[in-house]
């Protein structure tokens, strides 16, 4: 039998079990045996992850060609316009490629209790929040997303893994998933059926 766990990492903290005993990882939090993260949050992110010794369903989870959704509630710097959501909407170049499009929209700041350390605060620059939602995972792709339309992230949290939601998890705690969360993780995950192969008829 698998394990299959949510997690809210803090800010700061490793996605990985090993590490040089400089910066915290999920060791520190989590003492279940068996269990992998289905993808990464950088060190400096905040939010929800995923653990599981599934292999099948972390590659399905992991692989960007099945296009899971994944959402992240975002603090960026200055007042965002309509026309850098759309933007983002519609994709942006990053580095060497260009993004897939994307849900975004203007939010009223969550209920997120305060980053330890703080955020810096420049009282003369406003700041607003955005959640986003991406179906693809590129390294740092969130802030580097933000900053090509001119609002650079500030705060990044991930809320919510397909189905899965953050809700009141505390930073550090985690918690196994329901039943019902894990018949309908599987059900998004489930390869498609391939029909009974065309019979040919010659004439």
């Amino acid at each position: 039998m698998h394990t299959y766990l949510l997690f809210h990492k803090p800010y700061g903290v490793l996605s990985q079990f090993s590490g040089d005993d400089t910066r915290p990882t999920l060791r520190d939090f989590i003492a279940i045996p068996d269990v992998y993260p289905v993808g990464r949050l950088d060190h400096d992110s905040e939010g929800l992850m995923l653990l599981t010794g599934d292999g099948p369903l972390q590659h399905r989870l992991s692989d960007p060609k099945f296009a899971h959704p994944r959402t992240y509630w975002v603090q960026v710097e200055g007042e965002i316009t309509e026309a850098a959501l759309e933007q983002l909407r519609q994709g942006v170049a990053v580095q060497d490629y260009v993004t897939r499009p994307a849900q975004v929209q203007r939010i009223p700041p969550p209920p997120l209790a305060p980053r330890d350390p703080p955020i810096r605060v420049r009282h003369s620059i406003p700041d607003g929040w955005i959640a986003l939602t991406l179906t693809e995972g590129r390294n740092r792709q969130v802030r580097r997303m933000t900053a090509a339309v001119g609002f650079p992230t500030l705060r990044l949290v991930r809320c919510a893994i397909g189905e899965l939601r953050l809700a009141d998890l505390a930073p550090g705690r985690w918690r196994h998933l329901t039943p019902p969360e894990l018949a309908a993780l599987r059900a998004k995950v489930v390869e498609p059926r391939k029909g009974p192969p065309k019979r040919s008829f010659r004439r």
